[in-house]
């Protein structure tokens, strides 16, 4: 507050006030009335010097503001309309927890050390980059999209939209540089555990008609014609991210795993681990590149599709172990053959000795009859009426159904009059016969079986990491096109995913990230008066959050400077 003399020309006459400066919703500044004192004449007659008694008197009130928490009196305006010419101040605070774990890993100084050279400033760059990662924690949309929000952060958003195009350009080349600096000092932070890395493969689709050098025609997770790129992502015991790479749509899951750990165990100074992933990246190639790095593997292992002597072993009820009634076990030791394929293409055979866990679950067996009952049932309705399907459409039914045949060119069904159609009874009874039965294959020979089961069944996480990049982070359709901006879209991604998965881990794994985020989402608050804000929103994980990275989310009103001062207080890097 200040002393505010203001002069009626008029009649010449000067009159003093209590004023106070602040910033609109629109950053502009603008003084407000808090006490009219009169004019000048009229309080020389109570004081001596009018001016330095209420400059005190002002100097006490700022010392008492500053030190006491008093009441505020906000003045309403009831005749006040809303505006069509400008939208209505509300801005997002959670984003602030984000903001703490950013500045943890000292990634502005990433940007201050890596683009030193160009003609932008880091500083810009380091904060487009962070408005991309908040915006897609906080309001995920596509570049455009997001832009078009850029004032729902208390943030420096002084950049174009084609300054944010441009800097996909530029931080693509950094990629892997970024990832590895990320691991780098978050190694002690958060203890990260890399005894068992866990790695799976997803991919993501684009609402494009031709495909091109990385976006092709391949097997859709979501079963769409749409061409798509792969991802094969690693992350570590805890369930935090390491690394991904982005290949071709059509590429093979089994191909992807090895170039990525290779440049794990090169550069981030990884050594001997477990690598879990589940069956199909069970390849001969695969396990005989982790043995020969000295790595160890738990993987899946097809159990209908295996080869004879494994289906006969595990329908053998020799050995098994119940453990209460719905649960038994076995394992053995066993020499399997494995193919490889050498550099020249040619095919090898080698003899590697691996433990085999079977187990069988009664809650397992209920969900395989379960999951195979729609695809039984429309085996049953395209029986009875043929021409309501065709091979697009009857996949998961054909294989049930005896005599079907398909036109090469039309997919479209032949009917064969001489070749009735009819159920497969043998084919599901064979099916059958395996429900509940699940097979583990490990290099570990001396862990026990529980010991390989648990580590097993910690691929979960990363199963679930993908769904969170697609249903909360919104990461696809992907709506950028040149190949460095896809890259830099899915790093934009994968550095989101990262910090909430840290902040789930500071938090104890007590919430599920989609708790997490829709909490933070909703932490927004409103202007209402000069400096101030209303906050409209706590909960319990806003609490915890706020005791664990010290963040006050419970105040109900704030002056900007006093949330610029807690979002200060995030940015100061623990390194």
């Amino acid at each position: 507050m200040y002393l505010r003399k203001y002069t009626d020309k008029r009649i010449n006459k000067t009159y003093l006030s209590i004023a106070r400066g602040y910033q609109n919703s629109e950053g502009k500044t603008r003084t407000a009335i808090v006490q009219y004192l009169g004019s000048l004449e009229e309080l020389q007659k109570q004081y001596d010097d009018p001016i330095a008694h209420f400059k005190e008197v002002i100097k006490t009130m700022n010392e008492e503001e500053k030190n006491k928490d008093l009441p505020m009196n906000i003045n309403l305006n009831k005749t006040e309309k809303l505006s069509t010419q400008k939208l209505i101040a509300r801005k997002n605070f959670g984003y602030s927890a984000f903001s703490k774990i950013y500045h943890e890993l000292d990634i502005p100084n990433f940007f201050k050390t890596k683009f030193s050279t160009l003609k932008i400033s880091p500083n810009k760059l380091n904060n487009i980059f962070k408005f991309l990662v908040y915006g897609r924690l906080i309001c995920p949309d596509s570049k455009k999209g997001t832009y078009e929000n850029k004032d729902m952060f208390f943030e420096n958003t002084d950049f174009s939209l084609k300054d944010v195009y441009r800097f996909l350009s530029y931080i693509e080349p950094k990629k892997d540089a970024l990832i590895k600096h990320i691991y780098d000092n978050s190694k002690e932070q958060y203890s990260r555990n890399t005894q068992c890395l866990y790695y799976d493969v997803t991919n993501y689709y684009f609402e494009i008609d031709e495909p091109d050098e990385l976006r092709k025609k391949g097997v859709s997770k979501e079963h769409r014609p749409d061409p798509i790129v792969q991802m094969g992502l690693f992350q570590d015991a805890k369930g935090i991210p390491l690394s991904y790479k982005l290949f071709e749509g059509n590429t093979n899951d089994s191909v992807t795993m090895r170039p990525i750990l290779s440049e794990l165990q090169d550069n981030y100074d990884i050594k001997k681990v477990i690598v879990v992933a589940d069956k199909a990246l069970n390849s001969g190639n695969n396990i005989a590149y982790n043995l020969a790095m000295g790595n160890g593997y738990v993987f899946s292992q097809m159990v209908r599709g295996a080869n004879p002597e494994l289906k006969e072993y595990v329908l053998n009820q020799d050995g098994y172990t119940f453990k209460g009634e719905n649960y038994k076990i076995k394992s053995r030791i066993y020499p399997r053959e494995i193919i490889i394929t050498k550099k020249d293409g040619t095919k090898k055979k080698i003899r590697v000795d691996e433990k085999q866990v079977i187990f069988w679950s009664a809650d397992y067996a209920k969900r395989a009859k379960a999951e195979r009952q729609p695809s039984i049932d429309l085996a049953k309705e395209l029986i009875g009426n043929v021409t309501k399907f065709n091979k697009k459409n009857s996949h998961s039914a054909s294989k049930y159904v005896k005599n079907l045949v398909f036109d090469k060119s039309t997919g479209e069904i032949i009917e064969n009059p001489k070749s009735r159609l009819s159920l497969d009874i043998d084919k599901i009874s064979e099916e059958e016969k395996f429900d509940g039965y699940y097979a583990i294959v490990s290099s570990e020979l001396d862990k026990t079986d529980e010991e390989i089961i648990d580590i097993y069944r910690e691929l979960w996480k990363i199963e679930e990491t993908f769904k969170i990049t697609k249903s909360q982070l919104e990461t696809r359709p992907v709506y950028v096109s040149r190949k460095e901006h896809i890259e830099a879209h899915f790093l934009t991604c994968f550095i989101a995913l990262t910090l909430v998965r840290m902040l789930q881990q500071k938090l104890n794994n007590k919430y599920s990230v989609s708790q997490i985020l829709e909490s933070l989402q909703k932490c927004n608050c409103s202007h209402i008066q000069e400096n101030y804000w209303l906050f409209d929103y706590i909960d319990d994980i806003l609490t915890d959050m706020g005791n664990e990275l010290n963040i006050n989310f419970d105040q109900k009103f704030m002056r900007l400077q006093d949330i610029k001062k807690i979002l200060s207080e995030t940015k100061k890097s623990s390194t």
